[in-house]
């Protein structure tokens, strides 16, 4: 399985509803942080969760619009973003999705030392109050799928009701694109050294 177990869609064989998909994820606001984190490889085709999109595209593309939201219309913080993106990963021990926010995360000012302390688990001592409960929320709903009273009612007054609902939405996202990156044995990008555990086979 070079590729994983789904057909791996090369530009010129797109459909009109596959294209559509493809122009909202490769066109939109994620190509500005397109060197961060690139959606295609170097032949075009979608990398990571996004190549499934096209299998069943009317439902990738209001999927991919739901993480694009989750990304760049957020209210909150980018770190305190990038941060439970990479706790669901973890969780997950979902090597491709810490990849590709790992970038991002440094671009919005994890620092290295944060990184490996969350990859491995830990609470890097350098996270704000803020953090630090998004970090148990994030955890919360990964492990539990629910939130105590008392964890809810912090959340909420830190962050709004807004922010808890994104927050809330952000967790589940990305556990759907964690989960399916695993299930369809998504190989890592060329070059690539797997975060959590033994690596995938490279792509021909």
């Amino acid at each position: 399985m070079e590729h994983g177990i789904l057909h791996w869609y090369e530009p010129g064989e797109l459909d009109e509803a596959q294209r559509r998909t493809y122009d909202a994820i490769t066109g939109g606001p994620r190509a500005s942080t397109a060197r961060a984190a690139p959606v295609t490889d170097e032949l075009g085709r979608l990398q990571g969760p996004f190549n499934a999109m096209l299998v069943s595209p009317k439902v990738g593309l209001a999927l991919q619009a739901v993480g694009a939201a989750l990304r760049f219309e957020s209210g909150l913080a980018g770190r305190v973003r990038e941060l439970a993106t990479l706790l669901v990963a973890a969780e997950a021990r979902c090597d491709y999705e810490w990849l590709m926010h790992e970038g991002l995360a440094r671009s919005a000012g994890v620092s290295d030392e944060e990184l490996a302390s969350l990859r491995e688990g830990g609470v890097p001592p350098t996270l704000s109050d803020d953090e630090r409960l998004a970090r148990q929320v994030v955890l919360e709903l990964a492990r539990q799928h629910r939130l105590g009273d008392d964890l809810l009612e912090r959340a909420h007054h830190v962050f709004g009701e807004r922010g808890i609902v994104e927050l809330v939405d952000l967790v589940g996202y990305y556990q759907l694109l964690a989960m399916g990156l695993q299930v369809f044995r998504t190989p890592l990008p060329d070059g690539a050294s797997p975060p959590f555990g033994e690596e995938l086979p490279a792509r021909g």
